[in-house]
């Protein structure tokens, strides 16, 4: 009797460990921008919910938005839209409109941010404000003893084959401005006409002599800079991060013309399956300890006010997060654009041309 009992026992304790081997662990798939999914802040994550979080990163809105509607929606659960884009995506019904009793830290977040109709339609929001920051002019100190005062800095010969510009159309926006054609309208930037567009083709096919090479990753832009090839580019403040922690002597300015700026959202995909564990993802990154987190690799500006509590004063003024009103009237944030195909064309051609 003893022997039997001892034998279910041990037969038991073969089907509960073959049961909890045969558990898959959930995984939580991103698109995110670069830096959004870093393990300093993702692993905590992973451990509080027993999950792997798997990255993959995108280069532009356009790419982003290519994989949606390409029928890739599926392969992903959260993603990082910005604010060119994150409206038509929840038009197209490629995000889900979010349970906000799911994400308590939504109310803490800038109302400056959660105002904006930019991811609210017929009343449901469909994604939360993350992270926001310009697209600044970065340049090597050893090159420029002082920041360069206006974008035609990258026109200047003498720089011939030293530039380097983001593959996007940020491009075609900081071409547009040069023009002058944000004024006095900054919203102008995001509705060119046809005649305006020609015009800033013919702009920067004036630029292409100086361009070392048009940039797609972060990491790329980084790598120009560290090997010498490049003394100036617009870029992004995670790059100017990145190479700082290197010790490489780095600037980054916002020129007279001003710049454009940008607003990341966290959205969760129409086709997730994992809906709940995504939820619980936006929740964690949008308090305000992940936040100062993000920001320590990042370099952005955190949707949440609530994170400077664990901020130094420099951190703080460094992200102006004491004066965000004026410094934003620097930037002027992306915006969805009617006519994207038609700028994506007047760019493809700027890109093909010899």
């Amino acid at each position: 009797m003893i022997r039997r009992l001892a034998f279910l026992l041990s037969l038991f304790a073969a089907v509960v460990l073959l049961g909890s081997c045969g558990k898959k662990t959930p995984t939580l798939n991103l698109l995110v921008w670069e830096g959004y999914a870093d393990p300093s802040f993702v692993h905590a994550f992973e451990e509080k919910y027993h999950c792997k979080v798997s990255a993959s990163y995108m280069g532009s809105s356009d790419e982003l938005v290519a994989k949606l509607r390409g029928g890739s929606a599926g392969n992903y659960d959260v993603i990082s839209p910005s604010s060119d884009v994150a409206t038509s995506i929840a038009e197209a019904g490629l995000a889900l409109p979010l349970d906000l009793s799911q994400v308590p830290s939504y109310s803490q977040l800038s109302p400056q941010l959660t105002s904006l109709p930019l991811v609210r339609i017929k009343g449901k929001v469909y994604g939360v404000p993350f992270m926001w920051g310009p697209d600044p002019l970065i340049y090597d100190t050893t090159v420029f003893s002082k920041p360069p005062e206006s974008w035609t800095v990258f026109w200047d010969p003498k720089y011939r084959g030293k530039i380097s510009v983001w593959d996007d159309l940020s491009t075609v926006y900081m071409a547009a401005q040069i023009l002058g054609y944000d004024k006095p309208d900054p919203s102008q930037l995001y509705n060119l006409t046809d005649e305006q567009l020609e015009a800033v083709k013919k702009k920067l096919l004036d630029l292409k002599p100086n361009i070392r090479k048009m940039w797609s990753t972060g990491g790329e832009l980084t790598n120009l800079f560290q090997n010498h090839e490049v003394v100036a580019a617009m870029g992004w403040p995670l790059m100017a991060n990145q190479l700082r922690k290197i010790n490489f002597p780095v600037g980054e300015t916002i020129p007279k013309e001003n710049t454009t700026g940008w607003i990341d959202h966290l959205m969760i995909t129409a086709g997730s399956e994992n809906k709940d564990l995504a939820h619980k993802f936006l929740e964690y990154m949008v308090e305000a300890q992940t936040q100062k987190k993000v920001t320590d690799v990042t370099g952005y500006t955190p949707a949440s006010p609530q994170a400077a509590q664990y901020m130094t004063p420099d951190e703080i003024k460094g992200l102006h997060l004491d004066d965000v009103d004026n410094y934003q009237k620097r930037l002027y944030f992306w915006q969805n654009v009617p006519r994207r195909a038609k700028y994506n064309e007047i760019w493809n051609e700027v890109k093909a041309a010899q």
